[in-house]
């Protein structure tokens, strides 16, 4: 017997059944950390770099919270969610380097990690994506959990 969920007797891949699981609120926070440089960094003005393409950072968190909702789409043994809030946040930390912060919050029977941390990732993508002209020395450095809550356990890192 597997000790992965998703792995049935058989040895093969199958999706949670959720059906007897209580509905509960749920949230899940993902922190990204992206190297921009100096070169990208410098051409911020108020923490807002407007490209051709449009400004950033709003592009980016819009991109994000598209991943969010698409998430079930992309990892094949999420189940779809409806989501009732996401807040995504940009943060230039220091000269180099960016932090992205996605919290989303469902009330439901499975948890929101992989949204959480999907809409991290589309938002950094989407960064890259906008400023790939400026500089090609984008690092998508770590994408990680900080929190969940709800469910059987809660986290906290």
């Amino acid at each position: 017997m597997s000790d992965f969920t998703h792995i049935n007797e058989k040895n093969n891949p199958k999706m949670v059944n959720v059906s007897d699981k209580k509905i509960t609120k749920r949230t899940a926070i993902a922190k990204a950390t992206m190297f921009l440089g100096t070169e990208i960094i410098s051409q911020f003005t108020n923490d807002e770099l407007i490209t051709k393409k449009g400004p950033v950072f709003q592009t980016a968190i819009i991109a994000g919270i598209q991943g969010v909702k698409k998430t079930s789409d992309i990892i094949p043994m999420c189940h779809p969610l409806l989501i009732n809030g996401v807040d995504i946040d940009i943060s230039v930390v220091d000269d180099l380097h960016i932090e992205v912060t996605c919290k989303v919050t469902i009330e439901g029977k499975t948890g929101v990690e992989m949204e959480a941390l999907t809409g991290a990732s589309a938002t950094c993508l989407t960064i890259y994506d906008m400023c790939k002209a400026i500089s090609q020395d984008m690092i998508i450095k770590e994408v990680k959990l900080i929190e969940k809550t709800g469910g059987k356990s809660d986290i906290k890192k």
